[in-house]
């Protein structure tokens, strides 16, 4: 199990992860944050991107912030090799 802290910037014009040169990860999505519509889309778009189902994607912490602690039940091993194509 992996805990990631993330920001997250809701309603851009696409989906898109980045992590910066102090190793901060950032997520844009496409959806707006009303009535929980961006948490659910952004559990939908890890478990695509992780290649996971989204029941092993959980918003631990901030279901109500821009910056969330998200829990995935996945290796770090596996998690370190997907997040290598976003590094900048």
């Amino acid at each position: 199990m992996i805990r990631l802290l993330i920001k997250i910037k809701p309603g851009s014009g696409k989906n898109e992860i980045s992590i910066d040169s102090d190793n901060n990860l950032s997520i844009k999505i496409k959806a707006k944050p009303i009535d929980g519509e961006a948490n659910d889309y952004l559990v939908k778009y890890l478990s695509k991107e992780f290649n996971i189902s989204k029941g092993n994607v959980q918003i631990e912490k901030g279901t109500t912030s821009r910056l969330k602690r998200i829990v995935l039940n996945i290796e770090q091993a596996q998690v370190e090799e997907i997040l290598k194509k976003y590094r900048k």
